[in-house]
């Protein structure tokens, strides 16, 4: 990437909103994957049952609170939509450790999936026309840093105590928060006399010209959240490998994922994204139909970085063609329906991948996925450019 290239997409602006996403999504993934397991079911002697219905519980909050957090963005300063936050957040974090009840685990989760929706959502509504690729891949290689940074420091961490791995992540938000303090944003359109009802009446033109990707939105994320139930024990089972063997494979697939967001988003912007959208989906498909008949770490890990290059090829070009459909002037709005919308299809993947590994076994649910990836490849092949980027001709 050119000097001017990288000084366009990392502009201050950008640094601050990319760090303020950094320490929420750290945060929420120390405390979800390493922390709250651990906490509440070793030191408090709470049910794992109860664990796992707060962590469901938390993405169905951050989820179901996209549409409303991103109508408040069109109404009220990023300001102060990021001290609701981040205040949110805090207090979140203090009731999963010092509130000692099931119930008050929950109210934690609920309060962090609530607090983690408006900075998301800014940093969406924060992209330029120009280079939406490019800046799609920066956004998602600062979320992928954080989703993996943080289960693995913080599991360094709690060898020194639940205490103070707490208190490092009370001290990540509240620098967080000091930094939404220094960060200065445009101000909001006044919109005194808009209802919501109004915004979504206004969104439906848009909304009706991606009415055939819907589908493909929900079906995406429904084929990666197939996976998440039986990833482990396909391993094992089918792949030959250990825990420590998995656990490089992932390793090795969301560096490989991390390191091509931004290469991948640049040269979609050069390109054309469909294209990217088509081979992207296509390589997964090809990479997980190729597992199926993989065994041994060696060639596992080869088609982990298949995978990981797969998916950083898909994600900035995906993101950067639903931005097209997000009105310049409800960008919140927007994005809060658009992210509600894929939400669907995270919250029924690992329900279905379940009962399909239940009632067949892993490898079916693994062909499943391979199947729905490879059809929404060849929808997006086919689809006309049109109706895939409103005013665009076919590359």
């Amino acid at each position: 990437m050119t000097t001017a290239k990288r000084s366009a997409t990392w502009t201050p602006h950008f640094i601050r909103l990319s760090s303020m996403l950094f320490v929420i999504e750290f945060v929420r993934s120390a405390l979800l994957i390493s922390f709250l397991p651990a906490y509440a079911v070793g030191h408090l002697g709470i049910s794992l049952t109860a664990v796992g219905l707060a962590v469901s519980i938390h993405y169905l909050a951050d989820t179901g609170v996209k549409v409303a957090a991103g109508y408040l963005l069109d109404r009220f300063s990023s300001r102060l939509m990021l001290h609701l936050s981040f205040a949110a957040s805090l207090a979140g974090l203090w009731a999963v450790f010092y509130g000692h009840q099931p119930w008050l685990l929950v109210v934690g989760a609920v309060l962090l999936g609530i607090g983690g929706s408006p900075v998301w959502l800014i940093c969406l509504s924060s992209i330029r026309d120009q280079g939406r690729g490019s800046q799609m891949g920066a956004i998602y290689t600062v979320w992928l840093a954080s989703l993996g940074a943080g289960p693995i420091a913080l599991n360094f961490v709690m060898d020194q105590g639940y205490a103070l791995s707490f208190w490092l992540l009370m001290a990540l938000l509240i620098v967080g928060w000091g930094i939404a303090l220094r960060s200065k944003f445009e101000a909001v359109s006044a919109l005194p006399t808009v209802s919501l009802k109004d915004q979504l009446k206004q969104l439906k033109g848009r909304l009706t010209l991606m009415k055939p990707l819907v589908p493909g939105m929900v079906l995406q994320t429904a084929a990666a959240g197939l996976l998440v139930p039986v990833l482990p024990t396909f391993a094992t089972n089918q792949l030959g490998l250990d825990y420590s063997g998995y656990s490089l494979v992932l390793i090795v697939g969301g560096v490989v994922t991390a390191a091509g967001l931004i290469p991948m988003g640049r040269l979609s912007d050069r390109w054309g994204h469909r294209r990217f959208l088509v081979a992207g989906f296509f390589g997964l498909a090809a990479a997980l139909i190729m597992l199926l008949s993989s065994s041994g770490l060696p060639s596992t890990m080869l088609l982990a970085s298949v995978l990981g290059l797969s998916y950083a090829i898909v994600l900035p070009s995906w993101n950067a063609v639903l931005s097209t459909f997000v009105p310049n002037e409800q960008k919140g709005t927007g994005w809060g329906v658009l992210s509600s919308i894929e939400g669907i299809g995270v919250m029924i993947g690992p329900m279905l991948g379940g009962w399909v590994a239940g009632r067949f076994n892993e490898t079916v649910t693994v062909a499943v996925s391979a199947c729905l990836l490879a059809a929404i490849a060849l929808f997006y092949l086919l689809v006309p450019q049109g109706r895939l980027i409103p005013g665009k001709a076919a590359d």
